[in-house]
């Protein structure tokens, strides 16, 4: 059976949730139209559409943080999916960090930020 995905449902996207492959640690999300999909599924390297930009992207083209995919799953709607990664260069995050997710919430609803920057972006992307 080939995997196909129901993009449908969110306007012609599906969110992508991705892990690294080794600890699971959830690095980002993103969204993937079918050519982003499709373009993930030829090289090997997550690849997803930008809704700010409304344009594909393949992480790490620019900073060099690619994200190499080692496995996928698609949950049982086919309308969600999970891309375990080797990331390349140690961030996910545009903002340097390792995972998208750096900010802790506690008890009071303070953020505690996790972690440095492994880079500097306004070096990396040159803004």
């Amino acid at each position: 059976m080939k995997a196909t995905l129901d993009f449908d449902k969110l306007n012609g996207l599906v969110p992508a949730v991705v892990q690294d492959h080794v600890t699971g640690e959830v690095l980002m999300v993103g969204f993937m139209n079918p050519e982003a999909w499709e373009t993930t599924l030829r090289t090997g390297k997550a690849t997803f559409y930008s809704r700010t930009r409304q344009t594909l992207w393949t992480k790490g083209l620019t900073s060099g943080n690619v994200q190499l995919v080692k496995e996928i799953r698609i949950d049982c709607d086919d309308d969600t999916v999970v891309l375990k990664v080797a990331q390349v260069g140690g961030a996910a995050c545009h903002t340097g960090h390792r995972s998208c997710f750096y900010k802790r919430v506690d008890n009071d609803r303070n953020i505690e930020v996790v972690g440095q920057p492994i880079f500097d972006p306004k070096e990396v992307y040159k803004k």
